[in-house]
């Protein structure tokens, strides 16, 4: 009699998971071939990778959210460290094409730190990496009087974690566009 128990239950099992397929391959069938409608003809999908992100279906090129999804304004740096590597060039160099294309926005350059050792040193070295970006965004024709830097140490991690991979993200300047100078 266990036995039995045992095999009824698989059957079931098994025709609960065919149920379940059939009902997520019935879900996925498109109505619009059954109408007769050819696939390039059919509407776009929800979400497709090329579709604008939410809240950005409007964007305007020399806006803060062109800025934002087509520049990048994050340049990272290596712990302990306010020198640019290759990467953070490449993300300034872009940068640098966006804010020559559009005088007109400000930039605030907000340094951070998550490096370990005092929270003054924290300070210190975020500021070192805030105006090494403002350095090499000047060098490449920014004016500099169109920007200033703080660095905030530790403050306003992004993550809260122990694991280096988590930490590195810790370690960056953000570049903000403002359309007036603010406390820096």
């Amino acid at each position: 009699m266990r036995g039995l128990n045992l095999t009824a239950s698989a059957v079931l099992a098994r025709a609960m998971g065919c149920a379940g397929i059939l009902l997520f391959l019935a879900s996925c069938q498109s109505t619009t071939m059954e109408q007769g409608v050819p696939a390039e003809q059919e509407a776009p999908i929800s979400g497709a990778t090329n579709e604008p992100a939410p809240g950005y279906a409007n964007m305007q090129a020399g806006s803060e959210e062109d800025f934002v999804l087509n520049v990048g304004r994050r340049t990272f740096f290596a712990q302990g460290s306010a020198a640019l590597d290759s990467v953070a060039k490449t993300t300034l160099d872009s940068q640098i094409a966006w804010l020559t294309k559009n005088p007109n926005w400000l930039v605030k350059l907000q340094g951070f730190a998550d490096d370990g050792g005092s929270e003054s040193s924290q300070v210190a070295l975020s500021q070192k990496r805030a105006d090494a970006v403002m350095a090499y965004l000047a060098a490449g024709g920014v004016a500099q009087s169109r920007m200033w830097a703080k660095g905030y140490g530790k403050d306003r991690e992004v993550r809260d974690c122990p694991d280096k991979a988590c930490k590195v993200q810790n370690r960056r300047v953000v570049t903000n566009l403002r359309n007036e100078r603010d406390t820096p």
